[in-house]
């Protein structure tokens, strides 16, 4: 059967045996957008992104949601990525996905003028302890998390009370990935983290994320909330610019910002796989993305 765009996820949200408020969410989610698609007429089916029993070639397009697995499964994620891209055209591309995954991505968005948090790049393989990268770089409160996560997997919070406890964990990290060091970033736990959609370059809608109290993590995971944001001109234009100094425009992206430690508009993270877009809160967005879509078919 011939498919127009298949709506990637993952097998645990195909017939969830479980159905709490999580899974709802990212079943109400992928509603939204199959709707939209097929408002535009167009031909829309769920898959797995690691189905077998799906030929690709089926369809013309596949679209990234709910793929949230792909960090604990990197090694079968890349094969699977590499044969479909050959397939069927994949929303985002291959290639903006691969320069996506790994978070050495700000320093080429920062090259082409983002403000991007301060960061250290401690390479695999690296043997400067905890200690002594804080004394390097000056650094007094910090969080310490990987090159290549999600769902604020190893992210920790260090300060001097506490690197000695981390030393060994992170000597084990980084004999097998790449890991970052940044400042501690006072504002976010002030003031929150704030989510800019963008689909096509165009900025659509925005949440505010809060850690609850006593957490720095922003992520429902760890207790945080959500409230739509009203974004100022400059966030827009922030948020829009991210997506412009990308090799390529991606069809939909979470610009990720926050205020400094300065003041300062700031990139946390751009996500190009398969971010949150919060749809439920806007579903006008998802006709937006929908209608880019069919533009380019």
């Amino acid at each position: 059967m011939h498919i127009d765009i298949v709506i990637l996820t993952q097998k645990e949200y195909i017939n969830p045996e479980k159905l709490d408020a999580y899974v709802q969410n990212v079943l109400n989610e992928d509603v939204i957008v199959q709707k939209a698609l097929e408002v535009q007429g167009l031909k829309v089916k769920r898959v797995s992104w690691d189905d077998p029993t799906f030929d690709w070639t089926t369809t013309k397009y596949a679209v990234f949601r709910a793929t949230w697995d792909y960090f604990h499964r990197f090694e079968a994620f890349s094969i699977w990525l590499e044969k479909v891209s050959k397939q069927t055209t994949l929303l985002n591309s291959e290639a903006i996905i691969r320069w996506n995954i790994d978070k050495h991505y700000l320093l080429d968005l920062q090259k082409n003028g983002v403000h991007i948090a301060e960061t250290h790049f401690i390479e695999q393989g690296a043997t400067e302890t905890l200690q002594e990268l804080h004394s390097k770089f000056n650094l007094q409160e910090t969080v310490l998390k990987p090159c290549i996560s999600g769902a604020a997997r190893h992210t920790y919070k260090l300060n001097k009370s506490n690197l000695a406890a981390h030393e060994s964990i992170f000597a084990e990290l980084i004999k097998t990935e790449a890991m970052m060091l940044q400042p501690f970033q006072y504002n976010i736990v002030k003031k929150g983290e704030i989510s800019m959609m963008v689909f096509n370059g165009k900025f659509t809608h925005a949440i505010l994320k809060t850690a609850k109290p006593g957490e720095f993590r922003v992520q429902d995971d760890f207790g945080g909330t959500i409230q739509i944001h009203e974004p100022t001109k400059a966030e827009i234009a922030f948020a829009e610019n991210c997506t412009k100094a990308c090799a390529e425009i991606p069809m939909y992206a979470r610009v990720d910002i926050f205020e400094d430690n300065n003041g300062n508009i700031a990139l946390s993270e751009l996500e190009l796989i398969e971010p949150e877009l919060w749809f439920r809160e806007y579903p006008e967005a998802a006709k937006v993305l929908a209608k880019a879509i069919k533009n380019i078919m």
